[in-house]
This record gives C-alpha cells, sequence and structure tokens, in this order.
C-alpha cells in the first residue's frame, strides 16, 4: 500500500515488488486519515517531541526513538484500527477530502 508518492514508485521499489512477489494494493493519493500507520508515526512522533530532556544528538534521538517504539501501549494502535470504519465513512461523507478530528 502507498499513497502514488514519487518515492513509492521509483524503479528499485518496483524492482523489489516484482522479485519478492508483492503485489501493490491501489490507494487514494494524499490519504494518510486512511492509513493507521500514519497517524501511529504521528504518535511516536509527538512522543520523542516529548522527551525531556530533548535528544541533543542523532544518537540520543535515536535511543529516545527506540525507547519510545518499545513503550507504546497496544490500545494506541488497536485504537487506531478500531476507527477504520469510522474514518472511511467520514473519507466517503466528504468525498476524499480531509477528515476534520
Amino acid at each position: 500500500m502507498d499513497d502514488n508518492a514519487r518515492s513509492h514508485r521509483v524503479v528499485v521499489v518496483e524492482d523489489y515488488l516484482e522479485s519478492h512477489g508483492l503485489e501493490r494494493m491501489e490507494w487514494q493519493a494524499q490519504s494518510p486519515d486512511l492509513n493507521p500507520a500514519e497517524h501511529l508515526w504521528d504518535y511516536l512522533g509527538r512522543q520523542v517531541a516529548a522527551l525531556t530532556p530533548p535528544p541533543r544528538s542523532l544518537d540520543e534521538l535515536e535511543q529516545g526513538s527506540l525507547r519510545v517504539w518499545s513503550s507504546i501501549p497496544i490500545s494506541v494502535s488497536d485504537n487506531l484500527i478500531g476507527r477504520m470504519e469510522s474514518r472511511c465513512r467520514q473519507c466517503i461523507q466528504v468525498r476524499g477530502g480531509h477528515i476534520p478530528y
């Protein structure tokens, strides 16, 4: 699944998918509202940004990100998945536009 971004359509990605027998899932462009992974990345980013003290080096950023990633409660992903039906209905209602939160 991808959002048709140019980086997802480069030859190396196409070759990888083909060589591993993976089929691309048709997906609406610019559709982060329908992708739970985008919301999970957003959650991770907000948690990393709230680290105290803030990371002062790339190594500290990596360590902080890994610490935050390993401590994300399963309820966060469960909630994102559980809200998919509602998110899809809202997207249909706004004819593919952005869903207000």
